[in-house]
């Protein structure tokens, strides 16, 4: 599974610049490459974000995830979500399944990984769990 420079270059920028809040990517079955779906601006929510993914097609998306800690500190991580809802074809969760690791491989920054097949197993109280 070859992956598209597009989502190396569009990951650095959320990591280094700040300019995207998330990036959503997807697998062109077609040309057996990983490529960019969406881009999340920065004043967007994680509300937004997860109303971007699709309910029935697995995806692969990045968050930068800003929190506070117990400190009072303000902090980010960046989190690699694996989404492959129950819905989605089996073919089509093996595909994701099997190129996951050497996809986020390619994104060097990474600090929290979740998978998830509902929406429940990526709540927002998870992630700021994961987080702290």
């Amino acid at each position: 599974m070859a992956v598209n420079d597009e989502c190396k270059l569009m990951f650095l920028d959320l990591k280094t610049k700040r300019n995207y809040r998330f990036i959503i990517f997807k697998i062109d079955e077609r040309i057996q490459q990983v490529t960019v779906e969406k881009l999340g601006q920065p004043e967007e929510t994680y509300d937004d974000f997860t109303a971007s993914l699709p309910a029935d097609e697995c995806r692969y998306a990045v968050f930068d995830f800003d929190f506070v800690t117990d400190e009072n500190c303000q902090k980010s991580k960046i989190f690699f979500i694996s989404w492959a809802p129950d819905t989605s074809r089996v073919r089509s969760k093996m595909l994701y399944a099997s190129s996951k690791d050497r996809f986020k491989r390619e994104l060097d920054g990474i600090q929290v990984e979740l998978q998830a097949t509902d929406p429940s197993e990526m709540s927002i109280d998870i992630v700021k769990a994961r987080a702290l």
